[in-house]
Formats: structure tokens, C-alpha cells, sequence
């Protein structure tokens, strides 16, 4: 009889060690699931985009006035999809005020276009 009790001692405690290795698993892979959606889906904030885009103009000379728009806004061009962001600098070239628009992926950061107003 005691040898008996012993063995559905055993029994539970295997048991329970698989389940509480079956639900490691789990979390472990829905964990890195999780993670790797995250990273594919963040968007950067319009603020470090046009600080990025300021960063570079400010390299060839002062600007004079920059803005974006925080709504992300979906683009296409060619077969690429994605959501970006627009914006504008302006700076004194030649004496007189020059603007530039541009439009930046918000998942990358990457200017896409930029053009002369």
C-alpha cells in the first residue's frame, strides 16, 4: 500500500513537470512572436524624423522654419507599400526663402522624395 502511494506521487509530480515545461514553450515562442510583430509594426515619431531631415539640411548651411505632419499617411510607389510622413524646410539660399518638402517612411526614417517648392 505505501508503495502504491509513492507511485501516484510520482505520476503527479511527472506530470506537473511536463506541464509546467509544455507552458514554458508556449510562453517562450508566443514571447518571440510578440517581440518580432512589435518590431516589424513600430513606426519612429515624426519628431525624430525632422530632427534627421534638420540634421542633414543643416549640413549644407541655417534653416529657417521646418514642420511635419504627425498623422502617418499611407503612400505607394511602384509596388512598395507603406505609411509616411511629409514635411518641409525652409532656408535662405541666394537671398531669397526656399522651400523643400519631403516625405520620409515612417518605419525606416528613409527620405523617399524631397523636392523644391
Amino acid at each position: 500500500m505505501f508503495q502504491n502511494k509513492q507511485k501516484k506521487q510520482t505520476y503527479f509530480q511527472d506530470g506537473l513537470t511536463t506541464g509546467v515545461g509544455i507552458g514554458l514553450v508556449i510562453g517562450l515562442a508566443g514571447g518571440a512572436l510578440a517581440s518580432y510583430w512589435y518590431n516589424k509594426n513600430k513606426t519612429l515619431s515624426a519628431d525624430d524624423i525632422l530632427e534627421q531631415v534638420k540634421n542633414d539640411f543643416l549640413q549644407e548651411g541655417p534653416i529657417e522654419g521646418s514642420w511635419i505632419h504627425f498623422k502617418k499617411e499611407p503612400a505607394q510607389k511602384f509596388a512598395i507599400k507603406s505609411k509616411v510622413y511629409t514635411g518641409g524646410i525652409s532656408r535662405i539660399e541666394d537671398g531669397d526663402l526656399v522651400q523643400y518638402e519631403f516625405i520620409a517612411d515612417a518605419y525606416t526614417g528613409s527620405i523617399i522624395d524631397i523636392y523644391r517648392l
